[in-house]
């Protein structure tokens, strides 16, 4: 399997000039995915942490140009990163908004993991899962399509929450005091 290093997650970054605070958001994204896949791999062995950081820091490789070119960055940023030889975290990537699948009773995965711990960043600070899926829905939920989706996103949501959540000694309010809120760039290269 090949994972980019920080290093290389950095200079890909840079290549393709994310803003600022979409950067930010992916170091933390990357800091909670790393924090919840260490504590899980007690129960799930098979759990990759670096493969999970690696997936998390780019999790939003393309969504600065799809201000522009209204593309689907998940499914762009996914594709990616699987031309650029890296198909795992590609999968891993194109799964950040959605799942392929909500499956509870299956050991918690590296995509489930990014997937929900995107959704507790908003902006650059750990929040509550309800207070960020507000965001998503004024941000977002404009028309009703939109807002259905967000509705069954907000429900998988729960129970991937649940899932991940049931194998650990600490309560999903209790992650933003896990989690450091310093975000140090020059720490990650």
């Amino acid at each position: 399997m090949n994972i980019p290093s920080k290093k290389e997650c950095f200079k890909l970054i840079k290549k393709m000039a994310m803003m600022d605070h979409i950067i930010d958001h992916s170091i933390m994204v990357s800091n909670v995915t790393l924090f919840l896949s260490l504590k899980l791999k007690k129960h799930f062995p098979d759990l990759d942490s670096r493969l999970a950081a690696s997936a998390a820091l780019l999790h939003d490789i393309t969504k600065t140009r799809s201000f522009d070119t209204k593309e689907n960055h998940s499914e762009t940023g996914g594709l990616m990163l699987i031309k650029l030889g890296y198909p795992e975290v590609g999968n891993i990537i194109r799964q950040h908004v959605i799942l392929d699948s909500y499956e509870t009773d299956f050991p918690v995965s590296e995509q489930e993991i990014v997937n929900y711990s995107d959704k507790r960043i908003l902006h650059n600070k750990v929040v509550p899962l309800n207070k960020r899926l507000e965001y998503i829905k004024l941000r977002y939920g404009s028309n009703k399509e939109f807002k259905d989706r967000i509705q069954i996103m907000w429900k998988n949501t729960l129970n991937l929450e649940n899932k991940i959540f049931c194998q650990l000694d600490i309560t999903p309010n209790q992650l933003s005091e896990c989690i450091s809120r310093k975000i140090n760039k020059k720490d990650w290269v």
